[in-house]
């Protein structure tokens, strides 16, 4: 059974993971590629690379998620945000080290945001370096710990964090224990061989095509 990496047919469970703010692993940027931080005006850059992964169905839903997540803290996006650029200065991935701005953790932990790259870049190996570019960023700003959150559709994303050194916070392994062992069955992580691999039918949305 192949699955795309953002994965609707996938049996959702939200996926929470952390990992402490030092000791960072260094990934660099391919040839032809640069970072560069947020802008006024890139807030449509950002919706169609978010598209482009298959984050948002259409522009409208990601002007809603743009507005709820940021769109009172625009000004605090110049030392979050980054962006992949070529050398052309088209923007193809994006990562926001953010904070939780529902207020739900009280941890002071950095919150890793939104971390997409846009369809016809993936493969290229932007992930790792924007993901830890993002966790440079945080150390930076002050955290000394990153919650990643994410989810049982986009397996390739748990895999890289896991990669990177992420693990699933305590809380999380219990309430989306399902959800997990969906994760250790498409990624065959080791860092997950405490969960037993869920079957395959239990992967699947009920009445989802294999």
């Amino acid at each position: 059974m192949i699955f795309d990496n953002n994965d609707k047919r996938i049996r959702h469970f939200e996926l929470m993971l952390t990992r402490a703010l030092d000791d960072l692993p260094v990934h660099p940027l391919p040839a032809g590629y640069r970072f560069v931080p947020f802008q006024p005006g890139d807030r449509e850059a950002w919706i169609e690379i978010e598209r482009s992964a298959k984050e948002f169905d259409s522009f409208d839903e990601g002007a809603a998620a743009w507005a709820r997540y940021y769109g009172d803290r625009e000004e605090e996006l110049p030392d979050r945000m980054i962006f992949i650029e070529t050398a052309s200065g088209e923007k193809v991935a994006t990562a926001t080290a953010m904070y939780d701005v529902f207020g739900r953790d009280k941890s002071g932990s950095a919150w890793l945001h939104w971390v997409s790259v846009r369809r016809d870049h993936q493969g290229r190996g932007l992930s790792k370096p924007l993901v830890c570019e993002a966790f440079r960023i945080m150390k930076d700003l002050g955290y000394t710990r990153v919650v990643v959150p994410t989810q049982t559709n986009t397996w390739l994303a748990v895999k890289v964090y896991l990669d990177l050194g992420c693990r699933p916070i305590p809380e999380n392994a219990v309430h989306s224990a399902d959800g997990w062992r969906i994760a250790r069955a498409l990624t065959g992580h080791p860092a997950l061989a405490n969960f037993a691999p869920a079957e395959p039918s239990d992967i699947l949305v009920p009445g989802a095509d294999p």
